[in-house]
């Protein structure tokens, strides 16, 4: 199958506003006014307005002249919809014929959509211009010879073109019912209008799609050169919005993309370039594995594929150099594009064009200033005067328009007048200081001493942990976060990550600096090196200084004396990153609340080391053998410790001394072998760490006594063998997660968790007689259920789990009869059972959305499955040979999940219901033209054969391209698991809101998989609306199974995306561990590993190989692209 090389669809978009805010109309209605205008179309006119559609209707008779107005013009083109009421005199005006061919000039050159209604008058009359077509054509001919202007031509083709466009037809629908028949018109514009919604980028998309179609200019996406823009302008403009938004209109144009964001921070960090080219390489080549990987494989793997690339607020040339280098490394077509601070550094790389972002005008910047601080697009009454005096000071910046707004908004006029006042006051065109009247406005100095921290110190980490930390500063973080959110000046990630605009942290930080009289020995924070290290060299640091950064690698160790600290007195925060101190460690402040020194030097902590009020202390990758030994120092207000990889690690410490820590994390310590007694004494101890503890064999008595423990994570503890019977005192528990542990027997009074959400006991060699004495029927909150690669040979009844939401069993080579199962259970995998032969009645399963059952090759029957197939997504049964032919028929002909991840069951040959079926993995089909039906999905079965054991992931990439109007689409499905020797049968179902696929379109379907996968043969059937009465005149098609005829209630419009579940945080073999420590450490930074985790069902394997929960969602990424081929 020939590479296709990506080019923009003719009906794409660019506005990335409200619709009306780009189209003046969503309807145009081109009618024949003596025809209609007083009866169906005026009735339809009525009915597009109750329903809120803006249609530009016709309503005065024109003048009896044959040309259209420029005013009708202006109408077409500004309409996204024109729907075209064909009646019987409708060809008798000439202007009406004028309307027509400017309306299907409109579909070619501006993208719009062309709707026909078919008035009491046959299609084929429109299309072949005959019956009262014929007569009208007569006399417009007769005219033509007195002279006028020959346009029969092209009236004759759009008619034509028009009458074979999708639409409606009274006479085929209702019943012939007008109301009836209105009713479906206006429904099926309404699924268009919102099944085409416009791309949003932000909340307010002021004044962007102007800007967009200026770069877009600069970009021509049309051309096959390769173009390298840059986007420049000051912080805050917009240039990663515009970016983004660029991204989000043309990457459907392109065979791969990559949005790369925050460059600049990200270069900073230990390997901060080679994960960038890395995400380049799986942002674009998905489905292949890459080794090695520099500024050669970039080269090597890019240099054919048409790609976009967005590398996002770039500072140096290093950074271009690493992800850009030249235009010869990326294929014909292909688009980078580069925003920046920094013309020269554009100039140095030669890009082709500058973009210069600018400043919003007037009416822009009210209207976005508006949207924040009024949540209106105007301003409220009595206040009209004053916004247009604070968007005056903004200057046009949108940072500064948003923080301002919502730092106004719900303000008195007296506030607003004042903080004018204030800003009167501060130097035009001083951003920083204009940004700072937000900062002002908070309520308080704890609030604004939360904002100076972020900025300074905890930018990407977690929100829970800086909450306790800041907490044990005295600083009220839970409101004070909330008000920072509110009032624009940090923002939360979706992975619970504090962020902050670059614009605002450097604010934050100049800040600091003026208190300072940008003197670092007296700055209250310091974050920079170079001031760091000269200030603990020098040992100039004073009593105003708060909180201390020193991140430096493993590589780049540095060495201070501890004296450097004897002046810090008001030290809270206090990061060293591989450095050395030497000296009394009495000198550190007794008002640290935070230490984080990845690589602490010693081998225990020296009995002068008084921190009384520390809150959490990170001593991950340290030297320690032994933490403390006999100290009488007393940690009370220590909540968080965490000594993850800490190698030569003996014995946790004594835990006597502190009595409120909630958080343990001894992750990797893989020389640690005893846990101190007293761990059973912390009274709010909720979550301990053991993954990785190689040598652990057992947790002391004490332990099981805790009533606070929510949370054990003991994966990867191979020699541990015990859990003590005493478990089921732990009142508290809501998680067990003890995969690849030696433990061979569960206590049976684990029945008593009532509280137990989530249990995974994955390769532990569990026997019947274990399973048994665990009683699992007898846990009435379990959630998640993971059994995997066990021994037993059965399973008790689970119907009792009212809750369980996810069962595995994968690689339960013994187990041979699947037990009862919960109606809750919404996904099963039981892959590679190799033994299993029974399964339960899956009838009243109606919450099932996954099942997986490869290569559990003894199953045969599956009762009731044909029945409960209507509420899943995804089932597979690659390898399941002796599946009988009557089962996989009645799953095949059921299933009609429309936007899940598909149907696998073993078989060589597409079922006898698909209407168009060819060898090899290409098939081509005219879309048939069915009045009043409209098409809702393809139906797209495949047969195809591993050529090589390969349990990696396998993506399927559907390439399904119109001819008709120049567009194709990838969609990819995620990956089957296969095995040599065996065909397979993937069924799914591609809904035809992403493809918009019409009566008369030419299509061809090409279907790929990975390297050494072979497809066979490709089928394909489409799914209408309704029942089509008249066969024949669909097709003469062998059969249509009901499947075909999607119900009314079917919800299409779902969509799927793949979980990214990307825990870098594995840990090598001890061999291998000196090489990647700094990789891991790096995973750390962000703070993830220092609280409790949050459990979700993708995630509970963080550093575990195999497929997340998840990772079997369809993800349908929408690319249109030409069809020339290479």
């Amino acid at each position: 199958m020939g590479t296709r090389t990506a080019h923009r669809a003719s009906f794409s978009s660019s506005s990335f506003s409200s619709s009306k805010q780009h189209w003046m109309y969503d309807v145009f209605l081109s009618f024949r006014g003596e025809d209609t205008r007083n009866g169906f179309t005026g009735h339809l006119y009525m009915a597009l307005r109750e329903a809120g559609i803006n249609a530009f209707f016709n309503d005065n008779e024109l003048s009896r002249g044959e040309y259209i107005t420029p005013k009708l013009v202006t109408a077409i083109q500004g309409s996204r919809i024109s729907v075209i009421v064909f009646s019987r005199r409708y060809a008798e005006s000439s202007r009406c014929l004028d309307e027509l061919v400017k309306i299907m000039e409109c579909r070619r050159t501006r993208g719009q959509t062309v709707m026909p209604i078919f008035y009491d008058i046959d299609p084929s009359d429109v299309r072949e211009q005959r019956g009262s077509f014929a007569q009208a054509f007569e006399k417009h001919e007769e005219n033509l010879l007195l002279g006028r202007d020959n346009k029969v031509v092209r009236w004759r083709a759009a008619l034509s073109e028009a009458a074979n466009l999708s639409g409606w037809d009274l006479r085929n629908t209702a019943d012939g019912y007008e109301a009836k028949f209105i009713r479906e018109i206006i429904e099926g514009i309404s699924r268009w209008l919102l099944m085409n919604e416009t791309i949003s980028v932000v909340d307010y998309a002021v004044g962007l799609n102007s800007r967009v179609q200026d770069l877009s200019n600069y970009l021509d996406v049309g051309s096959d050169d390769v173009r390298m823009v840059g986007i420049l302008g000051m912080g805050g403009i917009g240039k990663t919005i515009l970016a983004r938004a660029i991204y989000n209109q043309f990457y459907p144009s392109f065979e791969g993309k990559s949005l790369l964001l925050n460059v600049r921070e990200t270069a900073k960090k230990p390997n901060g370039l080679k994960r960038m080219q890395e995400q380049i390489l799986s942002d674009i080549l998905k489905p292949t594995k890459i080794g090695r990987v520099d500024i050669n494989v970039l080269k090597t793997r890019l240099r054919c594929r048409r790609v976009l690339i967005i590398i996002d607020d770039v500072d140096h040339r290093d950074q271009l150099n690493a992800l850009a280098t030249n235009r010869d490394s990326f294929g014909p077509g292909s688009r980078i594009i580069i925003t920046t601070r920094d013309k020269h550094l554009l100039e140095l790389f030669q890009v082709d064009k500058i973009y210069h972002a600018q400043e919003m005008n007037e009416e822009e910047a009210l209207e976005l200033f508006s949207w924040h601080a009024f949540k209106n697009n105007r301003p409220n009454a009595g206040y009209s005067k004053l916004s247009k005096c604070v968007v005056a000071y903004c200057g046009g910046l949108p940072l500064a328009l948003e923080v301002l707004g919502s730092f106004l908004f719900r303000r008195s006029t007296r506030e607003w007048k004042s903080t004018l006042d204030k800003l009167r006051k501060i130097p035009a065109g001083d951003i920083q200081n204009q940004l700072k009247i937000s900062f002002d406005g908070l309520s308080d100095d704890k609030e604004r001493d939360i904002f100076l921290d972020i900025s300074c110190f905890f930018i990407g980490m977690n929100r829970n942990y800086v909450t306790q930390i800041l907490d044990g500063c005295g600083f009220f973080p839970e409101i004070g976060l909330s008000v920072l959110i509110e009032r624009c000046l940090i923002t939360v990630s979706e992975e619970n990550k504090l962020i902050m605009h670059d614009l605002l942290r450097d604010m934050g930080r100049e800040i600091v600096y003026e208190e300072s009289l940008n003197d670092p020995r007296n700055c209250s924070r310091l974050w920079h090196s170079e001031d760091v290290t000269d200030v603990l060299k020098t040992e100039s640091g004073t009593e105003e200084i708060q909180g201390v950064t020193l991140n430096l690698l493993r590589s780049e160790k540095a060495t201070f004396s501890t004296h450097a600290f004897t002046n810090m007195k008001k030290l809270r925060l206090l990061k060293l990153n591989y450095v050395e101190l030497t000296g009394e460690y009495k000198y550190l402040s007794r008002k640290l609340r935070w230490l984080c020194w990845h690589g602490f030097p010693l081998k225990i902590i020296p009995n002068d080391f008084d921190q009384q009020n520390l809150v959490a202390m990170d001593l991950r990758y340290s030297n320690l053998r032994c933490v403390w030994k006999d100290s009488e120092q007393l940690l009370e207000k220590l909540k968080i410790l965490n000594l993850s990889h800490s190698y030569h690690l003996l014995e946790s410490p004594n835990f006597s001394k502190l009595p409120n820590l909630e958080t343990l994390i001894l992750k990797g310590c893989k020389s640690l072998s005893k846990v101190h007694q007293s761990i059973g004494h912390l009274e709010r101890l909720a979550s301990v760490n053991f993954k990785d503890c190689r040598v652990l064999k057992d947790l002391p008595r004490s332990f099981y006594e805790s009533k606070s423990i929510e949370t054990l994570i003991l994966v990867g503890c191979w020699e541990f063998e015990n859990l003590a019977e005493d478990l089921g005192d732990m009142v508290s528990l809501t998680t067990i997660l003890a995969d690849n542990t030696a433990i061979r027997k569960i206590p049976s009074s684990i029945v008593r968790l009532k509280n137990l959400k989530y249990l995974s006991l994955y390769n532990c060699n569990l026997t019947d007689e274990e399973i048994d004495s665990m009683n699992l029927g007898s846990l009435p909150s379990l959630l998640f259920l993971n059994l995997e690669g066990n021994s037993f040979c059965c399973l008790p009844d689970l119907s009792s789990l009212s809750k369980l939401d996810c069962l595995m069993l994968n690689d339960c080579t013994n187990l041979h009869e699947m037990p009862k199962l919960p109606v809750s259970l919404t996904q099963m995998e039981a892959n590679y059972c190799t033994a299993l032969q029974t399964m339960p009645d899956f009838s009243k399963m109606t919450n099932m959305d996954t099942l997986h059952l490869s290569h559990s090759h003894k199953l045969i029957e599956f009762p009731g499955l044909d029945t409960a197939v209507d509420s899943m997504r995804l089932i597979r049964m690659e390898g399941c040979t002796n599946i009988s032919s009557t089962v996989k028929k009645n799953l095949l002909q059921g299933w009609n999940s429309s936007g899940g991840g598909g149907l696998y069951l073993p078989g060589n040959d597409i079922p006898e219901w698909f209407t168009y079926v060819s060898e090899g993995d290409q098939v081509s089909f005219e879309v048939p033209q069915v009045s009043g039906c409209n098409l809702k999905a393809l139906t797209l079965c495949t047969v195809y054969k591993c050529l090589q054991e390969d349990k990696s992931k396998l993506y399927i990439s559907i390439f399904v391209t119109n001819h008709s109007n120049c567009t194709s689409f990838l969609v990819q499905p995620t990956y089957p698991y296969t095995t040599i020797s065996h065909d397979v049968i993937w069924q799914g179902h591609l809904s035809n809101k992403d493809f918009n696929l019409e009566g008369g379109d030419f299509i061809e379907v090409c279907v790929a998989f990975g390297s050494g996968h072979t497809v066979k043969k490709i089928g394909v059937s489409l799914l209408w609306d309704k029942f089509i009465y008249d066969i024949d005149s669909f097709i003469a098609c062998k059969s249509v199974p009901y499947a075909y005829f999607l119900r009314d209630d079917e919800d299409d419009d779902e969509e799927y995306d793949e979980d990214d579940n990307d825990d870098d945080d594995e840990e090598e073999d001890e061999e291998e561990e000196d090489n990647d420590d700094d990789d891991d450490e790096d995973d750390d930074e962000d703070g993830d590993d220092d609280h409790e985790p949050e459990i979700k069902f993708s995630g509970l394997y963080d550093d575990e190989a195999g497929p997340s929960l998840h990772s079997s969602d369809l993800n349908i990424e929408m690319r249109r692209m030409n069809m020339e081929e290479s």
